[in-house]
Order: C-alpha cells, then structure tokens, then sequence
C-alpha cells in the first residue's frame, strides 16, 4: 500500500528562458485540506501546453518521495521538496518500476488508472535548473507516471493509496519508459505494450509505428540503405529541357563518367551551385525522372536566388555537386493502392514515383491527382498521359485551379479511392494539411499517408511564446565564429561555428533557423536532423543515437565543416 505524501497545484505562467519567454505550469507547490480532483484537473491547477501534458489522458501527474532521496543524493540537491519535478500527487510505495501500465488505484472519493510515463520535456529541467534532468529521468528509470482520473472525488494529503486492479500484462511505467526512449528494445514487449487498452493514444501510436517500421523492414533490427556516395559529387548538365513558361529540368551525368546509383523513387538531391553567389548556395530538388537517370526539375521563383541563375545560366557542360540521393518520402513496394497527389512544382516526387511503377509495370492500382493553376502552367502533361496510359490501373485526374477551383474534400470523396491505399503528397503546405484531411475523411489510414516539404520545416517549440515576428535566418549576432561551417540547407545559410554555443540547436536559434525540440538532452529525438555532409560530435551522450546520416542537435557540435538539412 502506498501514501499520498502531498497535493500540489501551480497555474500556467510566462517564465524568461534564455532570450524566450516560456508558459508553463511545472511550478507547483503542495496544498492542505481536501483537494477535489477532477476528469482532466485538479482544482487550482492548470498546464500551459495542452500538446504535451494535461487533458483526460495526462490529468495527474505522479512523483514518488524515494526518487526525490535518491535525485538529493545524485545530484548532491538539498533544496528539493514536493511539487519541484512538476507533480501533483508526491506519493511513496508506487515506485517506477513496480508501477504497472493499466493499474488502477483509489486514493480517497477518487479512482485513477496509470496511462503513460512522464513527457520528457525541457521544462522539467527549467525546473531544476539542470538541462541534463530530461536525460537522466528516462537513464536512470525514474521517469514518474500520469493518472487519468476514473472517478472524481476528494483526496488529502496522508490518503492510502490502495491497488483497485492490476493493469494488463504487468509493464511497468520505468520499462515502458525506455521501451519508447533507449535502444535494444524487445519486439515482444513491444507487441504487448500496444495490447493495453490504457496506454495512452499517443504512446500507442508510438510502438505501433515502432512496429510498422519492423515489420516493414522485414526484421528487428535493419541497416540503413547506405549511401551512393560521400560528401558532394561533381555532375556534368547532359541536358536542359523546358517543360513549361516556369519549369525546366537538368538531366545529370558523373563528371567522371562512372556510374550514378540508383535512387529511390522519391528522394531528392542537394545540390550546390558555384558561380551562383558566394558562397556557393545550396538547394534540394527531388529527382523527378526514372531513378536510374539523374533529372531535376527547377521552377523559376521571382525572388528565389538560385533558381532565376539557374534559368538564366545553367547549360549542357556546366558543373553542379551534389549530395548522394537522400529523403524518406519514397515509394514503398507493396500490392495496396497507391494515391499520387501533387500541387505545382510538387509534381517532381511523386514523378518519379509515377516513373518506377510504369518500368516495373505494375498492376497496383494508381490514382494521380494533380493541381496547377492553368493549361500553360502544367509541366510533364505529354509525359504523365503516357506513364498513365502505360499502367492497366491507372487513373489521371488533373485540377486547373483558375478555372475550376481549388481541389477540395467534396471533390475528393467523390473519387472513390480505395481506403487500402498509400498516398503520398507534396505541394505547399496548406495544400498538403488540406489533402490529408480529405483522404483521412475519405477512409485512408493516416499513417499510410506520407508528405515531402521543401524549405524549414515548421518549429516544434513546446510552450516557447511567440514574441516578434521571426526574422529570416540570419547570421548570429556578435563577433563571428572561427570554428567550422555550418550550412542549414533549407533555410539557405552558412555560418561559422563558435565554442560559445553549447550545441547546434542554440547556434541555430541564433540564427533564427526554424528549430524543433522537447527534452533539449538527447531524449526524445524530435531534434533530429539528416546531416549532408560533414561529421558532429556529442557533447551530451544521447540516449539511443541515430545513425550517422542524422544527428541530434540539442547534444552536438561540429567536428568538421557540416551540412545539415535544416
């Protein structure tokens, strides 16, 4: 039997972090008398990012008093007391790894079932004024857990708290914590987690892509495809076609006149320009051809820098060097439908896609759904009619947009698509938020629908509060590093590195390069980023590193001249 050894509220607040002001609701502190617990809180305390914590599945948030004794001892703190890692129920008896997902418990008037462990989140490390606590919580198996709140009721300080109901298959919260967080993780374990109806929805669809990605793959574990090459390759333009007013593709050959790998239906190209600017700019274009012919496809952009030189400069015998064919938007084998939906310039991808099904002359059913705003601005017309016409299932649907409107969810649902499919979808963003949401409304499962996006990514800040308006990136303020280059590939800059920045990911938010995290301590993994070229070092051990063609930039800095796409 355990003890609820305190109740602690805090409202959400702003609170200055760095040069940001964060909202968070971490500050807690304990409350006496009855306090009445409710389906998504307990009164007098609230959470500032509704993403991350809080709401039916994360209402409590439990921390135990023994892992305080053993963070005193860790960390050599005597100033922690209930409420400091953000909980409201500090209790003792319920350690982490005897603590079940599913089990259910009465504190009480109140009864709470255990759905996940703790978020690990940057906040937690506000907190405590230590960067490395999100890391050491899931290192040291001492994460905490969330309660949803079955009953609503009463609960007091000094309350048992007594086990209603074990959960199913007896995972504990410390082994469910690094079955999603730290490496070697068991299959069968994995299948069993997905088989408890109290986990969470978040933390389901997190093994349960765990496992399709396994199962895709065909084993536990599977290298990475490796590479074609290293760093960047000199490629000789064979070939320019004009295939409409804006667009023109580059076909590619070695300029050493070996032979170029074959890419994956889908991926793309980074490419560097000499001649261009100075430094020489960089840019990503899918190879929109056969993949075992290198082609590009550029669409003239007013303001875009690289593409008007293009057009304007590039001819067959000039010299580009580009980065081995990467990207995870690729065409998967399979015998399921396939949707190919594109908007614009977004046709390149899904090209290339359309390319490998007719020279392997599939029998898949296809379905190609493309938008351009006129007749004059379609590029690949002739070229499409014959890949389609090629394949026994294949049906073309074209939109001119300025003359029969933008393509919506009626139109969508009145196709038919069969809800076995896979899509997948590139054009600007909107248009792909817009087409998945048809296609979930349709019947398709939303984790067979795939995206490409060009340019930054949106951030992923949690509860970081928007000030002014964000600048385009930018070199950092002060005197200039010294230390290698670094390249963000999708926001177009290259700065120098300076020791004065504990990791890339606070170089880039000096720059105001778009930047993603949670934990900020080589956790969670949101901060990954595919590196082009060049080598990182760790000055943050992660959890589970990925492989060498990404890096977490919230625990690395440069060990050589680095290009990352970012």
């Amino acid at each position: 039997m355990g003890r609820l050894v305190s109740v602690n509220v805090g409202m959400p607040k702003n609170v200055q972090w760095r040069d940001k002001t964060v909202y968070t609701g971490i500050w807690k502190t304990p409350v006496q008398g009855p306090v009445m617990v409710r389906r998504l809180n307990i009164d007098g305390d609230g959470q500032g990012d509704l993403a991350g914590h809080g709401g039916e599945q994360r209402a409590v948030m439990v921390y135990q008093t023994e892992a305080y004794d053993f963070w005193k001892t860790h960390l050599n703190r005597h100033d922690l007391a209930p409420g400091h890692f953000g909980e409201n129920f500090t209790v003792t008896g319920l350690a982490d790894d005897e603590v079940c997902i599913g089990d259910r418990y009465r504190i009480g008037d109140a009864e709470f079932e255990v759905t996940q462990p703790r978020v690990t989140c940057f906040r937690v490390g506000l907190r405590l004024d230590d960067p490395e606590m999100p890391n050491l919580l899931v290192a040291q198996h001492r994460p905490g857990f969330y309660f949803r709140v079955l009953t609503e009721g009463s609960v007091h300080a000094g309350d048992d708290i007594v086990r209603t109901r074990r959960g199913r298959h007896g995972l504990s919260v410390a082994g469910v914590d690094a079955l999603l967080y730290l490496p070697d993780r068991d299959i069968e374990q994995l299948r069993k987690v997905v088989d408890v109806p109290a986990l969470s929805p978040g933390w389901q669809q997190s093994f349960n892509d765990m496992l399709n990605a396994r199962d895709n793959a065909g084993a536990q574990t599977s290298p990475p495809t490796p590479l074609g090459w290293q760093g960047f390759r000199r490629l000789r333009v064979a070939a320019v076609i004009r295939e409409s007013a804006q667009v023109m593709s580059i076909r590619l050959h070695a300029d050493d006149g070996g032979l170029l790998p074959e890419a994956l239906p889908g991926q793309y190209l980074t490419v560097r320009i000499p001649g261009a600017a100075d430094p020489a700019p960089l840019r990503s274009y899918s190879l929109s051809g056969d993949a075992t012919n290198y082609r590009i496809s550029v669409k003239r952009e007013d303001h875009g820098v690289v593409s008007r030189w293009l057009h304007r400069h590039i001819e067959p015998g000039s010299i580009v060097e580009a980065a081995a064919p990467r990207g995870d938007f690729y065409l998967t084998d399979g015998d399921e439908p396939v949707v190919l939906v594109s908007a614009g310039i977004g046709i390149t991808p899904v090209l290339a896609m359309l390319h490998a099904l007719s020279r392997s002359r599939s029998g898949r059913e296809i379905w190609w759904l493309h938008t351009t705003r006129a007749p004059e601005t379609q590029a690949f017309a002739t070229e499409v009619t014959s890949l389609i016409e090629a394949l026994p299932r294949a049906r073309q649907l074209t939109v001119f947009t300025q003359i029969q409107g933008r393509l919506d969810p009626q139109s969508v649902a009145a196709l038919g698509l069969p809800t076995t499919a896979t899509a997948y979808l590139c054009g600007p963003t909107q248009f792909m938020t817009d087409m998945r949401g048809a296609l979930v409304a349709c019947g398709l499962n939303d984790a067979r629908i795939h995206t490409e996006l060009f340019g930054a990514l949106p951030a992923i800040n949690p509860g970081v509060v928007d000030g002014a308006p964000r600048r385009p990136p930018h070199a950092p303020a002060g005197t200039p590093g010294t230390g290698p280059s670094i390249t963000f590939a999708r926001s177009g800059l290259t700065v120098n590195w300076s020791s004065g920045y504990a990791n890339i990911l606070d170089l880039a938010e000096a720059c105001d390069v778009p930047t993603r995290f949670s934990c900020r301590s080589g956790v969670c993994h949101i901060c990954e980023t595919g590196v082009v070229t060049g080598t990182t070092t760790y000055v943050q051990a992660p959890l589970d590193p990925p492989d060498q063609r990404s890096v977490l930039i919230c625990s690395a800095a440069p060990a050589s001249d680095l290009v990352l796409d970012l």
